[in-house]
């Protein structure tokens, strides 16, 4: 996408998770009350992450800048490109909701936040990224080019880095 703001490669899995549970406050919050403003970082955030990575995303800043420095734990890498891949699915997840609001869909809005909200709910929880997930069957059925499976094999080459 961008050279001047490349998506990280690797991922500092914390702070990915920590951006899951931003995405899940906010997921929640605007499926329980409606309010569609929520919408509005919450789409802006995603198109941030997956066009420039944390860059210009306040919570992805937040995560990388501000709390993941300050936590004194073992943090993990991971491949960038399934965790970009991932911040896509959010992408048309946040999307999706905020044109069914639109449209004056705001029950079937607050359904898809809901299920956004469960699958980030996983990373940050669990560290289980469901478009990770994703990306891996996409590899494995020949639609994600083998050059980006290289890149995540390389990662595996370094000293610190874990897939």
């Amino acid at each position: 996408m961008s050279r001047r703001f490349p998506f990280p490669h690797p991922v500092n899995e914390t702070s990915a998770r920590i951006v899951a549970a931003g995405v899940v406050v906010m997921s929640v919050a605007y499926a329980l009350t409606g309010a569609a403003w929520l919408l509005v970082p919450l789409t802006w955030g995603f198109l941030a992450r997956v066009t420039t990575g944390p860059t210009f995303s306040p919570l992805g800043t937040l995560a990388t800048k501000f709390i993941t420095p300050r936590l004194n734990v073992k943090h993990r890498f991971v491949a960038g490109p399934p965790k970009r891949f991932a911040q896509f699915v959010g992408l048309v997840f946040s999307s999706t909701a905020s044109v069914l609001w639109l449209l004056d869909f705001s029950t079937a809005s607050q359904i898809v936040a809901a299920a956004l909200a469960m699958a980030a709910l996983l990373e940050a929880a669990l560290a289980v990224c469901l478009g990770c997930v994703m990306f891996g069957f996409l590899m494995r059925l020949g639609v994600i080019p083998e050059r980006v499976c290289e890149q995540c094999n390389n990662l595996a080459l370094g000293p610190t880095a874990k897939v």
